[in-house]
């Protein structure tokens, strides 16, 4: 059965408006994962999740919960509509020539996610530096030893200052760093997401032709998301260490994506590869599942509906 056919600007709505809800929800969670991600031996200051946004209340306030989280709302909308518009587009074109199997449906998810790091590399390389900046800022006062001798307490900088000074210092690349880690990571997320979710939410339809119902496209987009997160976990740490601008004087740092990979097992074991995967799977999942309940809600195509028609 072909997939259900929604206009473009529909699909940008969906996406956008899921990705802004999405990340409105989860976005503490996604923090403390950031933190405990840059963790490294010797200056481990977060235990668990639940003690990094403990401990982040106490020493930033609710709202320290929310660092990064308006380079987020802004940047998520175009993000999540590229990546479901995308994945959409080349599954469409992908079925034209007859059924969509497996491998289809995975070639689609390679180019839903390779389309994304337009827009995913700059947003998580501002987002880190701006999560990141309370973790570095405890440490100065906690673990006074993990502080580079020298260094000058700053205030915490705007994404639009670190915007100005990664662009001044090293052009347009600036923004873009990471961007290798970052397709590794979401390419294989895309690939085995869309083609999990499809088929899970498949088996939910009621019928030949009928939609899936909506906690059946909630509940797949969980699983879907949830797992993926988990199996691009690995990549996910090597990203936000690659980008990550300020460390700790005795945490290492990283020229390349193979440099990281050997310093991370050398110094921390092959188990630093899961630093914050359960944080992330907590993260994905519901964004995902709310991400596909707006799509097949169809709420996009609501709002178009009372937009004037042009006459043909």
């Amino acid at each position: 059965m072909a997939d259900k056919q929604i206009s473009l600007p529909a699909k940008l709505i969906n996406g956008g408006i899921a990705g802004l809800i999405g990340v409105t929800c989860v976005f503490p969670i996604d923090l403390a994962k950031t933190r405990l991600q840059n963790q490294q031996n010797g200056s481990r200051l977060y235990t668990s999740m639940s003690d990094c946004l403990i401990k982040t209340i106490r020493s930033e306030g609710y709202f320290g919960m929310y660092r990064g989280a308006a380079v987020n709302l802004t940047l998520v909308t175009p993000e999540k509509a590229i990546k479901l518009a995308a994945n959409d587009f080349f599954r469409h074109h992908l079925s034209k020539d007859g059924k969509l199997t497996l491998v289809k449906e995975m070639l689609a998810g390679c180019g839903a996610g390779t389309c994304q790091v337009i827009v995913t590399t700059p947003m998580e390389m501002l987002k880190i530096q701006l999560q990141d900046a309370g973790r570095i800022a405890a440490q100065r006062k906690l673990m006074p030893e993990t502080v580079a001798a020298g260094t000058v307490e700053a205030k915490s900088p705007t994404a639009m200052q670190l915007t100005r000074e990664l662009l001044r210092e090293k052009g347009i690349a600036g923004l873009y760093k990471g961007l290798g880690a970052t397709l590794l990571r979401d390419v294989p997320f895309s690939v085995i997401y869309f083609p999990l979710f499809a088929n899970l939410n498949q088996l939910g339809k009621r019928g030949v032709d009928g939609p899936a119902p909506f906690y059946v496209s909630f509940i797949s987009g969980c699983l879907a998301g949830s797992t993926a997160a988990v199996a691009v976990n690995p990549v996910d740490v090597i990203k936000t260490r690659l980008q990550s601008l300020n460390r700790g004087s005795t945490e290492d740092t990283y020229s390349g994506v193979t440099d990281c990979i050997s310093k991370i097992m050398r110094n921390e074991g092959p188990s630093a590869f899961l630093k914050g995967a359960y944080c992330r799977a907590l993260v994905i999942a519901p964004l995902f599942g709310i991400a596909q309940v707006v799509y097949f809600l169809g709420v996009g195509e609501y709002i178009l509906s009372f937009l004037p028609k042009k006459d043909n």
